[in-house]
């Protein structure tokens, strides 16, 4: 065999690669350990994992935030909706909607 038992790993040229080969990351990491490599490579290769994963996570809780926002701004530029839709997402983004409006007298 001429290689690829991983994935092609070592060829992995931009984070989109590693999120697609994190069971082949796993996977590296558990032979490098069992190899006596736990110390250094292995170990180096699970924090790579970790990072990842918690990327991952981090990455999803924004994105969620944000998706009405994304939404209403989209659906503005393709003429769906109105810029009120964009200031409304935004008042909800921002946890504004339901203040109450300060009395200032």
């Amino acid at each position: 065999m001429s290689g690829g038992s991983y994935n092609y790993l070592c060829h992995a040229f931009d984070l989109d690669d590693l999120l697609e080969r994190r069971h082949s990351l796993r996977e590296m990491a558990d032979r490098l350990a069992g190899l006596g490599y736990a110390e250094d490579a292995a170990k180096e290769t699970e924090e790579l994992l970790v990072l990842l994963n918690q990327w991952g996570v981090r990455a999803m809780v924004r994105k969620n935030r944000l998706a009405e926002v994304w939404k209403a701004v989209e659906w503005w530029d393709s003429s769906d909706r109105s810029e009120k839709g964009v200031h409304e997402a935004l008042a909800a983004y921002r946890g504004e909607l339901g203040q109450p409006e300060c009395d200032p007298g």
